[in-house]
Order: structure tokens, then sequence, then C-alpha cells
């Protein structure tokens, strides 16, 4: 009896022991991925930690499933914080840590890292990673999302992700993923801008996303408004794990595990059912999508990483012309009108990209070879009437492929960074366009075939240095960037790119920063490409010049550190000139972006002028005592000039106040409740011309209105807000984990106001009616497009 009760004893205890999660990992110095031995790893608010070993592993056990704060720690290094690791029964946590060594000595002042403030950028750099962003409200696991509860941050009113930062264009934003550039983010993304209605990345494989709003490091290029720098997770180095994620609209499976003992892997599908849902609640368009996403990381030495990514996107976008039941007439009104508009499309996009990264004792070479390619296909025939070719208003294809190497050395000095670097690229533009529609503004059918190479060169080499006992980072940089698209900006000089940054440390944890810089863009390839039916590229001849942005930037942030708190507040001011502008209508495209289409196909000038300029506010809470929060506002204005007005006019992104409040909390048995408020500032529109619209021709060519540019945003809309909720339940099993959630999007149904949609009237039969007084025009009628429905979505993850 004693022995079988023994027996029991200990299967019981070995049971517990079994049931508890396990945090494993690595530390290492980045500069020379030398592995830093006897460093303290501590489980934040418990008694659990480890001490790593001669390789820099380390392991700790017994930790009951949960999210945790982790923290590393070396006596002469920058600590090192991960927030909110997840525990869980099915597999162990692999968390890697990064540890930089301080330049300061100890008895000096050390600048606390727990917010970990880089010396290249040392201001407007928001973080959040990876549990941040799938647990945030509204957010529904995608990027572009979350970040809109950041400071500087809008977004349109409607379904798109288009990313609009202190008061720049969706297309002034570059995007980099493990330091491989990916220039289309979205689906059904918009030619010549970066929006679209659905992110392409999967939010299970990312591991920190940080956004730099300004004082851009002198090795990023080609973007006016924001950098995003997006680092994946390295595949399990253990076993294979699997992920399962069933949404309302999409089904994700996700794998991870090791290759060999040197190579680890990542991969992720996507496949939606948005087409049979959409189809199911009677809507006139039906969209598709699928993505994949995949990374390798091979360790080929102790100092050599060879690094593999590889993104892509099938999209397709048909159309329903079955006739709901119960259709209302203002239903009936608006599905008819979107079937007369919405094109059929098809889109796809990838990206392949290889890193190799060479340590040394002092620092390391990183070299970078990539491809990316976009297709972009839609046509439209007069009443979706395809019988004949006669009735074809437009059919748009073009590819956009570049090819792309950069080589930077880095050099790691006693308080000072050195680095430089040279970048090349070659990219093929091909467009095939017959447009009809143009007729009431140009005079003729478009109708061009045309293929254009184009080669960019760039250099730069930045540096940073601490003085005063580390109180005061100085950084700096210079870069230079050419383009054969033009004869101005194949000179490197015309491109000259300085910028300068300081933080000085007026308290411990206390900052002041501030950053001057030029930085430069190029055109879109829809406008650097675009050829006139003579067969000459018109922009080219025109000179099309490189856009140029000067900043002013400044700010004071201070640090809790101990309860894991930051406040920041940042003055800005951007100065935009050289922006192309529109010589059929006379806009500058900057106004331009925030729809589906086609940005810059046309003839533009570079001579449109913009500024924005405002005052941003953040205060962040990671997660502690169970609670975390986001609370940001913004002051922004954001004008621009026009060729066909005088003076500066409200730009389409000038939100004047952008206010964004998150907060969640965690509770017993593993349930966790999260909630967002947005309030922004109406934006201003264009109203339509009514008298060139209504006209028969006019219309029967491009079945939508024409927009009165001689009214450049003119009417603005009142303002928008919206709150979301999210509530997630987990459950831990020894060999699987649960975790369902709701997310409820716009809660109190709120109709955000949008500008109206100019439509004909109708008979009975479909068939649009004439203006009786005069038999040239149709008539029309305005009608409101409001925005906003309750969107609730039911989620599930299974992990095993």
């Amino acid at each position: 009896m004693k022995i079988k009760l023994t027996f029991l004893v200990i299967f019981l205890l070995s049971a517990q022991a079994f049931s508890q999660g396990i945090i494993r990992g690595r530390v290492l110095n980045p500069v020379n991925n030398q592995p830093v031995a006897f460093a303290n790893i501590l489980v934040l608010n418990t008694e659990l930690g480890a001490i790593t070993d001669e390789k820099g592993g380390y392991e700790i056990s017994g930790i009951t499933p949960g999210l945790y704060n982790v923290r590393a720690s070396f006596v002469g290094y920058k600590s090192s914080t991960a927030f909110e690791v997840q525990v869980t029964l099915a597999r162990a946590v692999q968390l890697d840590f990064e540890l930089e060594e301080d330049a300061a000595e100890l008895s000096e002042v050390v600048v606390n890292s727990e917010f970990t403030r880089s010396e290249e950028t040392p201001l407007s750099v928001r973080k959040l990673n990876t549990n941040e962003i799938e647990r945030y409200p509204g957010g529904n696991r995608d990027i572009s999302r979350v970040i809109q509860a950041l400071p500087g941050v809008a977004s349109t009113a409607s379904f798109r992700n288009d990313i609009l930062i202190r008061g720049g264009a969706p297309n002034e934003n570059k995007f980099y993923v493990d330091e491989i550039e990916v220039p289309v983010i979205n689906h059904f993304s918009t030619q010549g801008s970066s929006g679209g209605p659905v992110g392409i990345l999967n939010v299970n494989l990312i591991k920190n996303l940080d956004l730099i709003a300004g004082g851009f490091p002198a090795n990023r290029m080609d973007a006016l408004s924001s950098f995003f720098e997006i680092q994946l997770k390295d595949g399990r180095r253990d076993k294979m794990a699997t992920q399962v994620t069933v949404g309302a609209s999409e089904l994700t499976l996700s794998n991870e595990g090791p290759l060999s003992e040197k190579t680890t892997y990542s991969f992720s599908a996507r496949r939606s059912y948005l087409q049979g849902l959409f189809r199911l609640l009677g809507l006139p368009f039906l969209p598709t999508f699928n993505d994949f996403q995949v990374k390798t990381t091979t360790k080929l030495n102790a100092k050599t990483e060879l690094t593999f990514i590889g993104l892509g996107a099938i999209d397709n976008f048909a159309l329903n012309q079955d006739i709901p039941k119960d259709e209302t007439e203002e239903e009936r009104e608006n599905r008819l009108y979107l079937l007369d508009v919405l094109p059929i499309q098809t889109q796809w996009n990838y990206v392949t990209g290889l890193k190799l990264k060479r340590f040394r004792e002092n620092g390391f070479w990183t070299f970078v070879l990539s491809r990316n390619m976009l297709n972009n296909q839609s046509f439209k025939y007069a009443g979706n009437d395809n019988s004949s070719e006669s009735n074809l208003l437009f059919n748009y294809k073009s590819q956009e492929s570049e090819n792309k190497f950069r080589a930077e050395n880095s050099i790691f000095g006693k308080g000072y960074t050195i680095k430089y670097g040279v970048n090349y690229q070659y990219a093929r533009y091909f467009i095939s366009d017959f447009d009809r529609s143009v007729l009431s503004s140009s005079g003729q059918v478009i109708n061009v075939e045309s293929t254009s190479f184009f080669n960019q060169y760039g250099a730069f080499i930045s540096g940073s240095k601490n003085f005063y006992s580390n109180r005061l980072l100085l950084t700096g940089g210079l870069r230079m960037d050419g383009a054969d698209f033009a004869k101005t900006a194949s000179n490197p000089l015309n491109q000259l790119s300085p910028r300068i940054s300081a933080s000085y440390q007026l308290k411990p944890n206390l900052f002041a920063t501030a950053n001057a810089g030029i930085y430069y863009q190029k055109p879109p390839y829809t406008v650097l490409g675009f050829r006139n039916n003579a067969g000459i590229f018109e922009n080219q001849e025109r000179d099309v010049r490189f856009i140029r942005n000067s900043q002013l930037i400044a700010g004071i942030e201070f640090l809790v550190p101990e309860k894991n708190r930051r406040f920041t507040a940042e003055a800005f001011y951007k100065k935009y000139s050289n922006y192309p502008s529109s010589i059929r209508n006379g806009i500058a495209l900057a106004n331009l972006g925030a729809d589906f289409g086609v940005i810059g196909n046309e003839p533009v000038l570079s001579n449109a002028e913009g500024r924005a300029y405002g005052l941003e506010f953040l205060a962040q809470q990671r997660l502690f005592n169970n609670f975390y929060g986001i609370t940001s506002l913004t002051l922004v204005r954001s004008e621009f000039t026009n060729p066909n007005t005088t003076g500066f006019l409200p730009s389409s992104w000038d939100n004047k106040f952008i206010v964004s409040l998150t907060a969640g909390k965690r509770f017993g048995k593993n349930w966790e409740v999260g909630t967002r408020w947005r309030f922004l500032g109406g934006t201003p529109y264009t109203p339509f011309d009514l008298e060139k619209s209504s006209l028969i021709n006019n219309w029967d060519l491009r079945n939508s209105g024409i927009l009165d540019y001689t009214q450049i945003n003119a009417i603005r809309l009142n303002p928008f807000h919206q709150l979301d909720l999210r509530i997630d339940k987990k459950y831990f099993f020894n060999r699987w984990n649960l975790n369902w959630y709701v997310d409820i999007q716009n809660a109190y149904n709120f109709q955000a106001e949008q500008p109206p949609i100019l439509i004909p009237i109708r008979d009975d039969a479909g068939k649009l009616l004439v203006n009786p007084n005069d038999p040239s025009r149709y008539q029309l009628k305005l009608l409101e497009n409001p925005a906003g429905n309750i969107l609730p979505t039911v989620g599930l993850i299974i992990e095993f």
C-alpha cells in the first residue's frame, strides 16, 4: 500500500512539474555575434531566473502559463527587456536577447534602455512587439491597423489601411522586413501609393515593429514620412511547431522549426473566403486574397549568418451582378453605381531577398540582395457587357520589377559608431494602357504600350558619438542618391541629404531630442514610365525631379522603467518641394492615394510645394500589474499648393487633430479585455463639377463624376470617431494551446461622413434618365456615402 501511495505521489508531482512552462534561449552581443556568458535572465515580478552558460544559453523552467516581462542584464552592457512573453505548456518559449555594450564607465550615468533607444534614431521611434500587435482591439491582427494607435498616425474612415504619417501621403512610407525592402504591404494595393484593405504580413511570425517617423537613419532612402522596420521571428531550433488561425474572413496556417543544426525556418500561408461571405451578404464586389511568407536563417559559422525571406500575395476582384432579395431603393442605386464604376481587377506581387551578415570583433558587414515585382491588371466594359470590344472603357496592365543590392559596414568603437555603404537598383516598368475615360479632359484616347528601364544608385556615411559622460549623443549622416529617369536626377550631387540628431540627458530617464534633415524620394514608376500616344516619355522630357522634404523635429522623452512607462512630446515641421502635379487636373499628386486604382499614370510637372507641421504627445504603459495602454494626441496641419489655385490649401490628409486611446486588462483564468477609441478631425475633399459630369458623352466614358479642381478640398467632412473592443480567452494544455477571441470594430455603429457619390437617376428598368430640359445631359443626384458598420469578428487560434 505504501509503495502504491509513493508511486501515486511521484506521478502527481511529475505531472505538476510537467505542467509548467519553460523559457530558453541565447544572449548575444549584436556587434560581434559573441555569446554573453554569465548574464542574468529574470522573469520580472517572480523569483524565477537563470544565468547564461559559456555559450550564452540559458533555460528557466517551472513557470506558470501566462504573460511575463523578461529582462536580460550584465555588468558593462545595457539591459534589455522583452515585454509580454507568452508562456504556455505546449512548447518552450524561444527567447533570444541582444545586449549592447555600454560605453559609460560604471561611475558614470548609464542610459537606461528599457525602451531600446537607438543611437541612429534617438527620436520619433515607436515600438510594438508581437503580443501588442496580436491582441490590439479592432486591429484584426493587421499591422497597418495596429499602428494607428501611435501618435502622428492617421487613417481614412473607410475600411482601407492607408497610413498617413504626420500629414504625409500614403506613398511616403517605406517598409523593411529583416532589412529587406518590401514595397507592397497590403492586398489590393493602390499602385503608386501604399494603401489597401488588408495587410499581407502574418502577425504570428513578427517579433518586433519599429515605426520611424522622423530623424531617418542615413542607410534608409526613398521615403519622406516614415520607415517601418519589421523583424520576423527566427524559426524554432528545438522542434517543429504549428499554428492554425480561423477568422471570420480567412484561414491561416503557420509552421516553424529546424531544417538542420544550422538552419531554421518559418512559413505561413493564408487563404481568404471573403468572396463567399460577400456573395451571401449580397454585396456587388467579390474580393479574394491569398498570401504566403517564408523565412530561413542559417548560421554558416560563428561569424557568418545568412537570412532568406520570401513574401507574396495574389488578389482577385470580381463583380457580383446577382440581385439581392428585399433590396431597398437606396441600396439598389448604390449597387448599380458600384457595378458601373468598379473594374475587374487582378493583382499579384512578391519579394525575395537574401541578407548576409559577416561579423568581426568591432562590427559587421551587411550585404542585401533582393528582387520584388508587382503585377497589376484591371479592365472595365460599359454596362459590364464584354460581348463587344466597342464597350471597352479601359484595359490597364502594368508590371513593376526591381533588383536591389546594398552593402553596409558598421564599426563600433568606444562611445562612437560609424557606418557607410552603397546601394544600386535596376528596375523595369512595363505598361499597356487603353483608356477612353480621359477623352473629356485630354481630347484623345490613350492607347500605349511601353517598357522602361531605370538605374538608381546611392551612397551614405553616418556616425554617432557620446559626449559629457554619455549625457549628450550626437548623430550625423550624409547620403546622396541619383537615378537616370531624368537629367537633374541623374546627378547625385543634386540630391544630397544631410541630417543631424541630438539627444541630451537632462536628468536620469529624461531626454531632450532634436533633428534636422533633408530627404528625397523618387516619384512612382507610374509617373516615371508614363508615355503618350506619340511614344514620348513626357515626364522624363520635362525633367521630373526627386521629391524633396526638409524636416525639423524637437521633443522631450521621459521614461519610468520600473513601471514600464514612457512619455514623449514632439514638435515637427516638414517642407515639401518638387512634388509632381497633374497637368490634366492641376492638382498635386500628394492629394491622391486613398482609393483603389492607379496614381500618377499621366503627364506631370515637378512644381507643387507643401508643408506639414504639428505637435505629438504619447503616454505608453507596457504590461504592468496586468494592465497596458497607449494614449496619443496629434495636432497637425497639412497643406499643398496646386497649379490652378493660389497659395497653400489643405491637403487631403489635413485631419487637424487625432486622438487615440487604447487600454487593456488581463484577468484571472487567462481572460483579457481590450478597447480602443479613435477621434479624427474631418478631412477636406473636392466636390464634383455637376455641369461637366452630367454631359452624356462624359458620363458614358467615365461612369462616374468629374471633380471640380477649381475647388480643391473646399469642403471639409465632419469628425470621425470609433470604438473597438476585443475579448480573448486562452487555454493551455500539455501539448497544445487554444485561444478564441471576439473583436468588435465600431461597437456603437458610428456612421462616418464621406464625400458623397454622384449617381445617375434611373427608371424602373435601370435605364439612365436624360434631362428633359437638356437632351445632352443625364439626370444626376448626390447620394450620401457614410462609412461604418458594426463589424464583429470571431476567431480561433490553435497552437501545437
